[in-house]
């Protein structure tokens, strides 16, 4: 459905994948090793990654998650709408944000800091507000929010298929994934903004560059809930339907394939992706980029899975990490000190629960 591509405009990235409660598949890539190191070819660097500690428990339903130039970290609570700091270990409500009405995939969503922060005093929220999902822009200053403004709407809403991951690209603009809003249509409809990756200046116009003038630069996505960069190239992970999960190498202006291609179809005009899972070994949601591997968090996958890649190409075989370990994971960001931060999902409705979930945790990355 997706494929590899270079960035012309600002580089991006995506993943795609595939329903969180479709049937179950065979894997395409290798089997995780039981401990944090998974098997690589001979005369490969070993990836491994360890669970250093837990940065907080008892968050609920965790989905979106931003660092701020302190090096405290913002995370969005799907469903209360509500958004808390953890800074020094400590978890501080700071703020609701308004008119978020939740469902099953839906609710409060994604989180970015303004590039220019604090200066710019500005977070970036992406919730579903009942008829439609919308970015606002918020003011954060003294650990509170005030004077929300919507500066983009009509993204189409349902209970699942909301997108919803945002992300600063390297050139200043905010990148936003959406999702079908269960309408497949709409990922083809160069008027909807369902089922596209957006490009937007701080006031939610279209950012200069963009395809034709449009507020998004690519169409054909089912539903993105991960964009990472590495330099210019934007990557995106994307949820397929009964079959193929993706991880995208985004260009701006092509098409991604749904609903007439999910996973590798190479059909005339659509572009691939670039590694694919079948939905039991992914059902993807936020991604992340470090070290020449873009992390990749799964929801009913219950693993983390880290994809060598470079120039918007695959150079190795994905390893997976954790897997059923955690339960479900959502979220996965770069912190400040070089380790990832990894959300777990597991009050989300879908999840078995354990003691103090949902947690953070704290990845550390090495390689032997």
């Amino acid at each position: 459905m997706r494929g590899r591509a270079v960035v012309a405009v600002a580089a991006l990235a995506l993943v795609t994948g595939c329903s969180d409660d479709s049937p179950t598949g065979a894997s395409t890539a290798p089997a995780p090793a039981s401990s944090g190191t998974a098997s690589v070819p001979p005369g490969a660097a070993a990836l491994k990654l360890t669970v250093a500690s837990t940065v907080a428990t008892g968050i609920e339903v965790p989905w979106g998650l931003a660092f701020l130039p302190d090096k405290s970290a913002l995370v969005a609570e799907r469903d209360s709408g509500k958004i808390q700091r953890i800074a020094g270990g400590q978890v501080s409500e700071v703020g609701t944000v308004e008119g978020v009405k939740n469902s099953s995939e839906g609710g409060l969503l994604g989180l970015a800091v303004d590039p220019g922060y604090p200066g710019k005093p500005y977070i970036y929220a992406y919730y579903s507000g009942g008829d439609d999902n919308r970015i606002a822009r918020i003011t954060y200053q003294d650990e509170k929010l005030s004077d929300q403004q919507v500066i983009l709407d009509g993204i189409p809403a349902a209970a699942i298929h909301n997108g919803g991951r945002l992300r600063f690209g390297p050139d200043g603009f905010l990148y936003a994934g959406t999702g079908d809003g269960s309408d497949r249509p709409n990922s083809q409809d160069d008027d909807s903004l369902g089922g596209k990756i957006l490009r937007i200046t701080t006031e939610g116009k279209a950012a200069p560059g963009n395809p034709d003038g449009r507020v998004w630069i690519t169409k054909g996505h089912r539903n993105v809930q991960g964009l990472a960069f590495d330099g210019n190239q934007l990557y995106a992970s994307e949820f397929g339907q009964n079959t193929w999960d993706e991880l995208n190498a985004i260009t701006p202006g092509s098409n991604y394939g749904w609903p007439a291609a999910e996973g590798i179809s190479q059909l005339d005009g659509m572009t691939d992706p670039i590694a694919q899972w079948h939905t039991a070994e992914a059902s993807p949601s936020g991604i992340a980029f470090a070290k020449g591997y873009i992390f990749m968090a799964s929801l009913r996958g219950q693993r983390l899975w880290a994809i060598p890649v470079a120039g918007g190409k695959r150079v190795g075989e994905p390893q997976a990490f954790f897997t059923n370990k955690y339960g479900r994971l959502r979220t996965v960001e770069l912190a400040p000190d070089g380790s990832l931060w990894v959300t777990t999902s597991n009050t989300d409705g879908r999840g078995g629960t354990r003691d103090g979930d949902d947690r953070i945790l704290r990845v550390t990355i090495s390689t032997s």
